[in-house]
């Protein structure tokens, strides 16, 4: 596939002799998804002995009333072409034109977490949400294009989070464009409460940001929750209610010195190179445990299960997922939970009825 820009149109030639128009009007970044969706293409046929690289698609008419079918990796590649020229688009406009648009930039590890924080604070401000949990899977290397890939992979191949292919891939690509985007003049929040997706966050936010020169200042919510609620503390930013997440933003703080970024940025350098694809928070401690953690919780939770049944028969997954996050005093991931559930099904121990492409579509007991 070849292509070229003349912005705001992305032309891709596409064989033999066929050649995509994507005109860029918003300064968003693109999933492929979004593209898949999007009505801002146009559909042109080179005539016979015409250059697609002297093309230019307002000298000629749009084929219509024909569609056509792409691989998804295909849409991927042009996914990152917008997106590489949308980033460019953004960095060539002034300090001027961005002068008033965000008083701060707020980062958030989840969506979820994100949008509680969008939701409490008064605009103007930028609201940057990593869509990524970071208690699972490896994060070897993931400050670089390699780490993001193995990372990628693992998921992909034990994850079954229904995502679109390519989905996270190029959500999490376009996450750390946000933050290189992100101007020198603005302070930067960043969000953790005690929990090992945040805490894990926080370090490698602040590594992302080792670069930059920003004042940069963290918000801890889980101060406010536990002294609000000792006996059941709000471990996730996204479980807390807008009133609370403002009083914990209003509280004030001062920026991290150098030497406390520098700490933080050792210790992402130490979970760098960590190989566990499970981590807990354990006594303040980011602390690496075994894959088949909670296996043993999994098998107790169905034979707790089965005891309430009249005859053992199979349950739905589930339910069983649904059981077990309840008994847990920890956050833990359900997708995680439910790739140890196939294990345990290919391992002999479970017996599964249906098809594992979600938790609702199949059932397990134990293997008699």
């Amino acid at each position: 596939m070849k292509f070229k820009a003349n912005f705001p149109f992305i032309y891709f030639s596409m064989e033999p002799s066929i050649v995509l128009v994507y005109e860029i009007e918003v300064q968003n970044y693109l999933s492929v998804s979004n593209l898949s969706e999007s009505d801002k293409w146009e559909t042109f046929e080179l005539n016979p002995g015409e250059d697609f690289e002297t093309f230019h698609h307002k000298e000629s008419k749009p084929r219509e009333g024909r569609s056509y079918w792409f691989r998804q990796e295909d849409m991927n590649k042009m996914v990152e072409v917008i997106n590489h020229h949308i980033q460019q688009y953004r960095h060539s406009q002034t300090a001027s034109q961005h002068q008033g648009a965000t008083s701060a930039v707020h980062i958030v590890s989840s969506e979820s977490a994100a949008g509680s924080v969008r939701a409490a604070l008064a605009p103007p401000k930028q609201v940057i949400g990593f869509p990524d949990t970071f208690s699972i899977g490896p994060l070897w290397k993931l400050d670089e294009k390699i780490g993001q890939a193995s990372r990628n992979e693992w998921l992909v191949e034990n994850i079954n989070d229904e995502q679109d292919d390519y989905e996270y891939q190029n959500k999490f690509a376009n996450t750390l464009r946000e933050i290189e985007d992100i101007s020198g003049e603005v302070p930067i929040y960043i969000w953790y409460g005690d929990n090992v997706d945040e805490q894990v966050g926080l370090r490698f936010f602040l590594y992302v940001l080792r670069n930059k020169e920003n004042d940069i200042f963290l918000v801890n919510t889980t101060e406010l929750s536990t002294s609000k609620n000792e006996e059941q503390p709000i471990f996730h930013t996204s479980q807390m209610e807008s009133k609370d997440l403002r009083l914990v933003f209003n509280n004030g703080s001062k920026p991290l010195t150098d030497q406390e970024r520098l700490i933080f940025q050792k210790e992402w350098e130490t979970l760098s190179k960590t190989e566990e694809v499970l981590r807990l928070w354990v006594n303040e401690e980011i602390i690496g445990v075994p894959e088949n953690h909670y296996d043993t919780h999994i098998i107790r939770t169905v034979e707790k299960l089965h005891n309430e049944q009249i005859t053992k028969d199979f349950i739905k997954t589930g339910t069983v997922l649904g059981e077990l996050v309840t008994q847990m005093d920890e956050i833990i991931n359900i997708w995680f939970l439910e790739y140890r559930v196939r294990h345990l099904v290919y391992s002999g121990v479970l017996e599964l009825k249906g098809i594992p492409k979600s938790m609702r579509h199949y059932s397990i007991k134990l293997f008699e």
